[in-house]
């Protein structure tokens, strides 16, 4: 009897122990799944901290406060173009200072763009070209190396004028606010040095690939354009950033949608249609006659 008893209190201790080592890898099974679940929300927990913390520098950068008036730089006019006379000259400045509070939104936006202020070359005088373009802009980067030689070979023939109206149209898709910064760089280095303007509108549209850049670059591609050092300055202040803002808003009331929009002699060009040097050529023609 008391082996019976004996062979079976082994037999219970032996389940006993099967029992109690079940339940020790049980709970270090779920010891190691917790432990992994904390370390994935640990991991998620500090992807949506970055997130949270470039979400917080895109909307602060954007949101960065802008003067509602500023100075105007040399070549600069009341629409808040900049205007090329030639490769190494800008047209006189018309204006001192703009506005931005001065600009009158319209009751309803035109259909199509309706630019204000626009030049048109009389018989014998050079044909106006006008651009509205973005530096952050993959369509003006295009077209900048499609045509940019030939602009510059009518420039230099006294053919024509083009008056820059450099807009911050896609500052919304950029961390840093580049398209308004390149503006502000390209308005720096009108104003430092006129020679050195369509160098660096080469330089700048020429280094779309490589992505957006930092006030630092954009002051060391302006000096190998050209211009001063002094251009570094006004680059990193954001000295013609209300210019900016105000060329900006007048072209969004005007009904320019987007970059690049053209205009030539006063007429809006149909990119889809309309063939830049056909019709730039057309018009110089007929100047001439």
């Amino acid at each position: 009897m008391s082996t019976n008893n004996s062979r079976q209190s082994k037999a219970d201790r032996t389940a006993s122990a099967r029992e109690k080592a079940s339940q020790m890898r049980a709970a270090q099974e779920a010891a190691t799944k917790r432990k992994s679940l904390f370390v994935k929300l640990g991991v998620l927990g500090a992807v949506i901290v970055v997130i949270a913390l470039v979400v917080t520098l895109i909307v602060q950068n954007n949101n960065t406060k802008i003067a509602d008036a500023g100075a105007v730089p040399a070549g600069g006019n009341a629409a808040g173009g900049i205007l090329v006379t030639s490769p190494t000259t800008l047209g006189d400045r018309t204006v001192e200072n703009v506005d931005v509070t001065t600009l009158v939104a319209p009751e309803k936006q035109p259909a199509t763009a309706e630019p204000r202020d626009l030049t048109v070359g009389k018989a014998g005088e050079p044909v106006n070209i006008t651009m509205y373009v973005d530096a952050n802009c993959v369509h003006c980067a295009d077209f900048e190396a499609t045509y940019g030689d030939q602009v510059n070979e009518w420039l230099a023939a006294g053919d024509i004028t083009i008056d820059y109206r450099n807009v911050g149209y896609l500052d919304g898709g950029s961390p840093t606010n580049f398209s308004s910064r390149g503006a502000n760089a390209l308005a720096c280095v009108a104003n430092d040095n006129a020679a050195a303007y369509m160098p660096f509108v080469t330089a700048l549209w020429g280094h779309y690939e490589q992505g957006e850049m930092k006030n630092a670059e954009l002051a060391e591609m302006a000096i190998a354009s050209g211009a001063s050092e002094n251009v570094t300055s006004c680059i990193d202040k954001g000295t013609f950033r209300p210019f900016v803002q105000y060329t900006t808003n007048a072209a969004k009331y005007d009904g320019v949608a987007g970059t690049p929009t053209l205009v030539v002699q006063g007429k809006v060009l149909d990119l889809a249609s309309d063939d830049f040097p056909t019709v730039v050529n057309e018009a110089i023609e007929a100047n001439k006659k």
